[in-house]
């Protein structure tokens, strides 16, 4: 049975932090924890935020999230919650700090340490509706966490893990375009493609929800039209509030499941965890979709030339050197080797990749050997 939920009020313009008391209002959060990491409050955005608090003086903040948020954090940050009195979160930044805010809702909530609630761990029904109320404010367009039901977080063991739960969609979302004005350009690049890629893996996912399908076909389109743009133009309004759309809207189809090009980044991503998410979604992106061409739901439903209609691309032909071409545009790494990955890491990524929770809403079941030979062709 297809279970289809969209459940975030979202506030969506240029201007709208300016909503953020109100929103505490109504969601009666009077003693907010505000998550963020160290560069999002070092550019004064942070300040931004807290001036549209009624008692910013008050509110007590954690600004130490890793590029890859961790279960180290985790425990810190909820220890502040705890220790504060908090009864809600503002979770401003990207994808990183959204999710250490989530990881805080469920352990600054719930007894117990951060691995019982991983996905492959069980843990979803261990999640309860005594989940801290998160507001969420990104300042990247990339993950879309601000409406998403999990968080991925890395675990003490090294495993980079999924913790999913309807309790965890954000109450409240904040998306502001103009908060993105500032982003370097090769985040926004990065940022952009894993937005692209969220979008066209959970179109591809074979889970029934043609009302999540039609969500990632119209972010897919806003993506792929505006990511230049966006990296080329930091300050260009209409840019920015399409790429923040096509973040928000990919997040949204993620109750379809995502595929390979997750499970490797996961993988790769919890043995390194330096490396950039949306950069390495990028380069496993054409690889996965040359793998799933052929699986019978893909081909069943035309999912290559809805995808390339979406892309204005001459024909599903095209998707594969189109997405190879547009990470040159954009300056991100080539392959692997650029970011100086060991092949012998291969077996580590391999097993990771297996074990990780998106491999299984994949269109087409991979085996050990076929995420050797994606990795190969990525190196």
């Amino acid at each position: 049975m297809a279970l289809i939920n969209y459940l975030t009020q979202v506030q969506f313009d240029f201007g709208a932090i300016s909503q953020l008391q109100a929103e505490c209002e109504r969601l009666n959060i009077r003693r907010p924890l505000l998550v963020t990491d160290a560069g999002v409050r070092a550019v004064g955005i942070v300040d931004q935020v807290l001036k549209q608090l009624a008692d910013s003086g008050a509110v007590p903040i954690f600004d130490q999230t890793p590029p890859n948020p961790n279960e180290g954090a985790v425990r810190v940050a909820a220890a502040l919650y705890r220790d504060s009195d908090c009864d809600g979160i503002i979770a401003v930044g990207g994808g990183s700090s959204i999710d250490l805010a989530k990881g805080v809702a469920v352990c600054g909530t719930h007894e117990g340490p951060l691995k019982q609630f991983a996905v492959i761990e069980g843990g979803m029904g261990r999640i309860t509706s005594a989940v801290a109320p998160v507001i969420a404010i990104p300042t990247t367009a990339g993950t879309g966490s601000e409406v998403g039901r999990g968080a991925i977080l890395i675990l003490d063991d090294g495993r980079k893990v999924g913790v999913l739960s309807p309790y965890l969609i954000p109450r409240s979302a904040i998306c502001d375009p103009e908060l993105t004005f500032g982003l370097p350009p090769m985040l926004t690049a990065a940022t952009g493609m894993d937005a692209i890629a969220h979008c066209m893996e959970t179109f591809m996912s074979p889970l029934f929800n043609p009302p999540a399908d039609g969500i990632a076909l119209d972010g897919l389109r806003r993506g792929w039209a505006y990511i230049e743009r966006a990296t080329r133009e930091p300050d260009n309004r209409e840019a920015r509030l399409n790429m923040m759309s096509a973040s928000m809207q990919g997040a949204m189809a993620f109750q379809k499941g995502l595929g390979c090009v997750h499970s490797l980044s996961h993988s790769l991503g919890g043995i390194n965890p330096r490396l950039h998410h949306g950069t390495l979604n990028a380069i496993f992106l054409p690889q996965v979709v040359a793998f799933n061409a052929d699986a019978p739901g893909m081909r069943q439903d035309n999912k290559l030339a809805r995808m390339a209609q979406a892309m204005d691309l001459d024909g599903p032909n095209a998707i594969i050197p189109a997405l190879r071409e547009m990470n040159v545009r954009l300056g991100l790494p080539l392959g692997l080797a650029k970011l100086d990955v060991d092949p012998a890491l291969f077996p580590r990524i391999v097993e990771g990749a297996l074990a990780d929770h998106s491999h299984k809403t994949n269109p087409r079941e991979a085996s050990a050997e076929d995420y050797r030979q994606m990795l190969d062709a990525s190196l």
